[in-house]
């Protein structure tokens, strides 16, 4: 294994969860860290690592989401690796670029959640699958926020399901973890 991957690896063997699917994204995430030289790169033909994250409001009582243009979906915050080994990193980079909010913080620095989904093909690329590890990270100077071209909306939703814009299984996952959090009042 490529030394680089060593952190994410080490968050993946420590990472924990009452959820079946996550147990088998876990193995899959690990079996791909361990033979795939380019998975953090877009090159990786079977696919390829993300991060993304839950951001929660300065009061914690929120998360944003955005309305992704592309994927025409309500999600989180998140993006590709693009060759950065550093996941917790490339997940606050994403966070910081898609929403404008400068002053973001993980409120833990181990893996909230893991998912493992397909990308329909478009244009030049071919379908794939993104291998997503999520963090729950904190705006905790201000809720401005700013939506650039990957978003149609952003917007701060509170974390009851009822009024979710979204019925996605892994984001309501998420959710339900968020409610158990001690970070979430």
């Amino acid at each position: 294994m490529n030394s680089d991957f060593r952190y994410t690896y080490n968050l993946l063997k420590n990472y924990h969860s009452d959820f079946k699917e996550e147990l088998v994204y876990k193995q899959l995430m690990i079996n791909l860290i361990s033979t795939c030289e380019d998975c953090f790169l877009r090159s990786c033909r079977v696919g390829h690592f993300t991060a993304s994250a839950f951001l929660l409001n300065k009061e914690l009582t929120h998360i944003l989401l955005m309305h992704h243009t592309k994927l025409d979906k309500w999600m989180q915050l998140g993006g590709h690796c693009d060759g950065d080994t550093n996941i917790l990193n490339v997940a606050i980079k994403e966070a910081r670029e898609e929403s404008g909010i400068d002053k973001i913080k993980p409120l833990r620095s181990e893996i909230f959640d893991l998912d493992i989904h397909l990308i329909p093909p478009r244009k030049q690329d071919e379908a794939h699958y993104h291998f997503d590890i999520r963090f729950l990270l904190h705006a905790y100077d201000n809720n401005d926020f700013r939506k650039n071209k990957e978003s149609k909306e952003l917007r701060w939703v509170k974390k009851d399901a009822q009024n979710f814009p979204t019925v996605n299984d892994s984001i309501i996952r998420m959710l339900k973890k968020l409610a158990k959090s001690i970070f979430y009042p």
